[in-house]
């Protein structure tokens, strides 16, 4: 009997961990390099950890939280979660590992949608150890689970949450992607190839993994990279050209803000500037949404009825022209170029103001000097 009993508790547990949820930190067992890179990526961050997505997501409802589908995926009860039966439960690892490694390896495929792309999840089948989908050729197998290449890792899987948002009176909420792009750009940029194998015992010898820290704005040296800034000068006329060398608009998050901090000095004191006190007084030099509902401005776009953006479009280049103090030799320009995480307006409306998130974040400074 005894034997029999520990027979059954050993069954039980090897079952019972094939059909349990394998959260991000079981991943480190074979991963922990990739694993620690995620730890410090956004994807990593979700209600319980992101500060401003929370404050947004609860400002729009306190009941219902639909924003699950792409920052939740994983939760085992996601359209309570959504329908407001269920709130998110700090206590839950399918819902506390925000956009989870498991998650995003077992998309099978992307379904195109009007108001937003939909992530099909591929079904594992009962009491046998999950199959995870990736980018890479011949792809090792372990006791945890079965691997398999999947092109849509190539073209399509950044599409499912990254491509558009329309809320529910087809207002453009959120763009990164244009219909007929693939993920193949994000994934150069966002994921760059870095030294060492995918995996802790690197069978293959591989010599290069896809980075998973999933650079973005919040990484000083990367941000960086995505504009180009030149100056002109002459007479009383300034020009400021923009050069977006991405291959998504220059903004695509309706909380942030992007802006231009341009100063004239000559012989040390400032004679002309942008704007005296707001960025937003310079038209064109500010990059943002800009939401109404029923002609009232709103801030939290999840009802409006109305919506525009002024920004620069994938590889657009823009001059900025300025009249200014008539130039004179020796005179010099500074272009600062920012990025506010939460910008005035949201920060206010969902009670962050005086945050971290309202700071001014240095993308690139550009000098230049009159000769």
């Amino acid at each position: 009997m005894k034997y029999f009993f520990l027979l059954f508790i050993t069954l039980w547990t090897a079952s019972h961990a094939k059909n349990s949820y394998p959260d991000n930190h079981s991943c480190s067992e074979c991963h922990a390099e990739i694993y620690e890179e995620y730890q410090g990526s956004a994807h990593a961050k979700g209600y319980f950890d992101d500060v401003l997505h929370r404050s947004i997501a609860d400002k729009i409802s306190t009941e219902k939280y639909d924003c699950a589908t792409c920052h939740m995926p994983m939760a085992n009860n996601l359209k309570d979660i959504i329908s407001g039966k269920a709130r998110p439960d700090k206590n839950n690892k399918t819902h506390t590992d925000a956009v989870s490694c498991y998650f995003c390896h077992t998309i099978a495929y992307v379904k195109k949608a009007h108001r937003f792309n939909i992530n099909i999840k591929a079904k594992q089948a009962a009491n046998y150890k999950p199959t995870l989908y990736g980018r890479l050729d011949r792809p090792d197998h372990n006791d945890q689970h079965s691997s398999v290449t999947n092109p849509i890792y190539a073209k399509k899987v950044c599409t499912g949450c990254h491509a558009h948002k329309l809320n529910e009176n087809n207002v453009t909420i959120f763009r990164a992607m244009q219909e007929n792009q693939d993920s193949e750009s994000c994934i150069a940029c966002h994921m760059p190839e870095l030294n060492g194998g995918a995996d802790k015992i690197n069978k293959r010898a591989r010599l290069h993994h896809a980075s998973h820290r999933f650079l973005g704005i919040r990484d000083k040296a990367f941000r960086k990279k995505g504009v180009n800034i030149t100056i002109a000068a002459e007479d009383n006329r300034l020009t400021v050209t923009l050069q977006n060398k991405m291959t998504h608009p220059l903004i695509i998050q309706s909380a942030r803000a992007k802006y231009l901090r341009i100063t004239l000095r000559r012989a040390g004191k400032m004679v002309w500037d942008n704007y005296s006190q707001d960025p937003r007084e310079d038209k064109q030099g500010y990059f943002g949404y800009h939401f109404k509902k029923n002609g009232e401005p709103i801030v939290i776009p999840y009802h409006a009825t109305w919506g525009e953006v002024h920004n620069l479009a994938a590889k657009e280049i823009r001059d900025l022209t300025y009249t200014v103090p008539e130039i004179q030799k020796g005179d010099t320009v500074e272009v600062d170029f920012y990025v506010q995480l939460a910008k005035d307006d949201c920060a206010k409306a969902v009670n962050l103001e005086g945050t971290d998130l309202m700071k001014p974040e240095l993308i690139k400074r550009v000098g230049y000097t009159i000769k």
